[in-house]
């Protein structure tokens, strides 16, 4: 079950150590490090957790090298999200676009075969934004964190769509019927 009290020992003052030390390094980096506004954020903060359990449960890691991983990882985010508020290009390369799947209660085929999301799966992101029908949404939005926003029609404007029949556009995906997720709601 287990080898010995030393073991243990080990795992109590270093896993203490080490999370005091993930959570000084993360108070000086900002809440943004453990955001998940993007993929990238997410594997940041996958990898944080991973690197923490390694520290704790690996005895060919020392604590010097674990703390050394954790403040590398957290610098690295650091340095990649200040870049990219500053350079479009960084920005492009580590932020993906918001998707529009549902526009007005048309299902996009084309949109949702590219990210690979089935029909199923957007009714039941409807279903837990309380939408029962389709038709009841403006939008479907897949956005860049990879969660599933819903606008219902109550709260998009007709202006921000494409005319009733159309197929949106890229200027109306980016600028309409987007734009309307971030909206604050009545």
């Amino acid at each position: 079950m287990w080898s010995s009290w030393s073991d243990l020992g080990r795992v109590l003052l270093v896993g203490t150590l080490a999370y005091v030390a993930l959570v000084v390094i993360l108070r000086i980096s900002g809440k943004r490090t453990l955001s998940k506004l993007n993929a990238f954020d997410l594997v940041v903060t996958v990898a944080l957790g991973s690197t923490l359990a390694t520290v704790l449960l690996s005895k060919d890691v020392s604590l010097a090298e674990g703390v050394l991983a954790l403040a590398l990882l957290i610098t690295l985010q650091y340095v990649i999200t200040w870049l990219s508020v500053r350079s479009e290009r960084i920005q492009e390369i580590v932020k993906a676009e918001p998707t529009l799947l549902v526009h007005r209660g048309r299902f996009l085929e084309t949109a949702m075969r590219g990210q690979r999301i089935t029909r199923e799966e957007i009714l039941a992101a409807l279903r837990a934004s309380g939408v029962a029908d389709p038709h009841d949404a403006a939008a479907v939005v897949l956005e860049t964190d990879g969660t599933v926003s819903v606008v219902p029609t109550s709260a998009a404007g007709a202006a921000d769509a494409a005319p009733d029949g159309a197929e949106p556009d890229a200027e109306h995906e980016r600028m309409g019927v987007l734009a309307a997720v971030d909206r604050p709601r009545a």
